[in-house]
Formats: structure tokens, C-alpha cells, sequence
């Protein structure tokens, strides 16, 4: 199961992100016993001191919220670890990242919470986001409708368990992975231990967002190892 660490863009900083309410973020160095910094360099130069990940995760919550970008810091972070691939969720339609030039190590991801009509993106290299808040799917409800338009990887985003130390929705994902074989998931939101991570690897989920428990200390390197 591929672990995959989240970097929240907000202000020019990473913040700790919790319970989806974005006004109420605030820099992770303040909550993180891993970060004596917030800036997005210094985060990932110490998730990979704990962890040779190979993926990340980035939400430009500016963007999304459309109040301005991190366009530039993610460029550099981009070039700096051209061996690294990065996922990134700034808000775009599929319509602009279909015509945008992005570096080969930028993966982007089409989160539904951003979008108005759904489009197909079967057969392309995107990253879908079905995302959820306090029970309900975001976006137009034609993305939950129609897994016909999913490509191969998608995110179960499920905003409002971010940071909440509650764990993640294993109704939801079980019956994701089991009605959708031919889908790699992704759960967010809401991973608290080695536990959680166990249950998550049994019911089929291929892959998970960490922050809270990677900042907090409650999985270390010895237990990322084991997955």
C-alpha cells in the first residue's frame, strides 16, 4: 500500500489542515513535533528524512478558493525533485490541465469539489478526487454516478475527517474497492495509526494521504516501513 505524504498550500505556507474548515488553518510547525518550519522546502526535506516517499500529495487551498496560487513554490519544489511525482490539486478544470505544459514528475488531480460538469478522464494520466463533506459528495453529482468516467486512480477525499483524529470512512472505501475492481483507491482523511492503515491495506485501498499522523509522531519510520 503506497503511503503518500499531503502538503496544504495556504498564505505561502503548509498549514495543518483539520475538519475542512480552511479559514481556521494555521502554519503545521505550530502542531508538528516533525517541522520546526512551515515552509513547503523544509517539510518535504523532513518527510524525507523520515521516509524515502516517492509521491506527494499538494493542495493549493489559495487556488482552489480562487485567492491567488503557489504556482512558483511548486514549480521549484517540482525541479528540485525531478524524481519525485507529485499529485497536485490547485482547482483547475480538466479542460485547463488538458491544455496546460507541466513538468513529467506533475501529476494533476481533477478534485470534484472544484468542478462543474463532468467530463471523462478514463483515459488519461489525471488523478479524479471524489470528495466528501459531513456525509455529502461535493460537486456535481454526476461524477458519483458515472465511475465510467473515472481514470484508474481516485482519491476518496473525505474533507471534514482531515486532522480530525477520528479515522477514516471504511464503509465508504470497502464499498468502493469492492464494487470498483479495475480502481486503484486512495483514501484521505482521517488515517490515525498503524491500525487504521492495517484495516485500510485489508479492505483493498491502494494507496494513503498522511499529515496529522506523520506530523503528530503516531507512525514512524519503522512503521512506514512495513507497508
Amino acid at each position: 500500500m503506497q503511503i503518500i505524504p499531503v502538503i496544504d498550500l495556504k498564505g505561502g505556507q503548509v498549514v495543518h489542515a483539520a475538519g475542512g474548515d480552511r479559514n481556521c488553518y494555521r502554519p503545521v510547525h505550530y502542531r508538528s513535533s516533525l517541522c520546526d518550519s512551515s515552509e513547503i522546502t523544509d517539510v518535504v526535506t523532513r518527510f524525507l528524512k523520515l521516509y524515502p516517499f516517492q509521491t506527494f500529495y499538494i493542495a493549493d487551498l489559495d487556488a482552489i478558493d480562487g485567492n491567488g496560487n503557489h504556482d512558483e513554490a511548486i514549480d521549484d519544489l517540482l525541479s528540485q525533485y525531478p524524481n519525485r511525482e507529485f499529485w497536485v490539486d490547485n482547482g483547475s478544470s480538466y479542460k485547463v490541465v488538458s491544455k496546460a505544459t507541466r513538468p513529467g514528475n506533475c501529476k494533476p488531480v481533477i478534485g470534484t469539489e472544484s468542478q462543474r460538469l463532468p467530463v471523462s478522464l478514463q483515459k488519461t494520466d489525471l488523478i479524479l478526487s471524489l470528495d466528501f463533506k459531513h456525509n455529502q459528495a461535493l460537486g456535481h453529482p454526476g461524477w458519483q454516478e458515472s465511475p465510467e468516467l473515472w481514470p484508474d486512480t481516485v482519491v476518496v477525499m473525505t474533507l471534514d475527517l482531515v486532522g480530525s483524529n477520528k479515522g477514516p470512512d471504511f464503509e465508504k472505501l470497502s464499498k468502493l474497492c469492492q464494487d470498483h475492481l479495475d480502481k486503484r483507491f486512495v483514501a484521505a482523511g482521517g488515517v490515525r495509526d498503524i491500525n487504521d492503515l492495517t484495516q485500510l491495506k485489508a479492505i483493498g485501498v491502494a494507496g494513503v494521504l498522511l499529515a496529522s499522523a506523520l506530523h503528530n509522531g503516531s507512525l514512524d519510520t519503522k512503521t512506514l516501513q512495513k507497508f
